[in-house]
């Protein structure tokens, strides 16, 4: 029995670990770092945050805007206002793929 449970969790994290994220084709890429509550520098210019964007990490866990590691490679969307509503820091690998 302790054979098949370890079996089993086993494959549950092995399809865990396999999921991949997808960043959307036209998410613009740029560097990224933190400056102050909403607000973020976008390849040298201030830019403020959306209310409610998120910010995922490499490894595609939602981050606070501080927790925003500075020079960041990242892709990002605007929402209608023009101001950023998701970002993705990118992977070493995403970055020399996108």
């Amino acid at each position: 029995m302790r054979v098949l449970a370890a079996a089993l969790l086993a494959l549950v994290c092995s399809a865990a670990a396999a999921q991949l994220r997808t960043i959307p084709e036209d998410a613009k890429r740029g560097v990224m770092r933190h400056l102050e509550t909403m607000t973020v520098e976008l390849d040298g210019q201030p830019q403020e945050l959306a209310p409610g964007a998120q910010i995922r990490d490499a490894e595609n866990r939602i981050v606070l805007p501080a927790a925003l590691p500075p020079g960041s490679e990242v892709k990002y969307e605007r929402d209608a206002e023009g101001k950023i509503r998701r970002v993705w820091i990118l992977t070493p690998q995403e970055a020399e793929r996108h």
